[in-house]
């Protein structure tokens, strides 16, 4: 079986966002696989997907502080300033944490730890409403 969807997601804040349960309701068909790989990918350039902490929300918090830290916005040897002061930080840690999931099915459901959700990553002021394409390959339930 192969199904392919173009999820949209709402316009979000800066900073990361628990999506676990927005991108299973959006995917349907996910209910016919009984084994198989979901591949999530960010249509954009200056967000961010990622597996991690989907219990304690001071994680997600955490995580801005550290990479608003790491990547801060004016630094001088930035060239890429048309689109704002916090458009090339937010290229950067989108390259560093990655656009792209790839994920096991097994019995019609996303295989995660019991502490793992997908998180997305705004990294702009006003990022915007995103798109994810996701496409799942496997073996549907008999």
């Amino acid at each position: 079986m192969w199904h392919q969807d173009e999820i949209h997601l709402t316009e979000r804040p800066r900073g990361f966002h628990l999506i676990t349960q927005e991108l299973v309701g959006a995917l349907p068909w996910l209910a016919e696989c009984e084994m198989g790989i979901l591949h999530l990918q960010l249509l954009h350039t200056s967000a961010s997907l990622t597996l991690n902490e989907n219990s304690d929300p001071d994680v997600r918090h955490d995580m801005d502080a550290f990479m608003r830290r790491l990547v801060p916005e004016g630094l001088d040897y930035f060239r890429h300033t048309l689109e704002g002061p916090d458009d090339m930080p937010a290229h950067v840690m989108a390259s560093l944490l990655g656009t792209q999931l790839t994920l096991a099915v097994r019995d019609s459901r996303l295989v995660l730890g019991a502490w793992q959700g997908i998180w997305f990553g705004e990294h702009r002021e006003q990022g915007g409403p995103r798109r994810v394409m996701a496409t799942l390959t496997g073996k549907a339930d008999p």
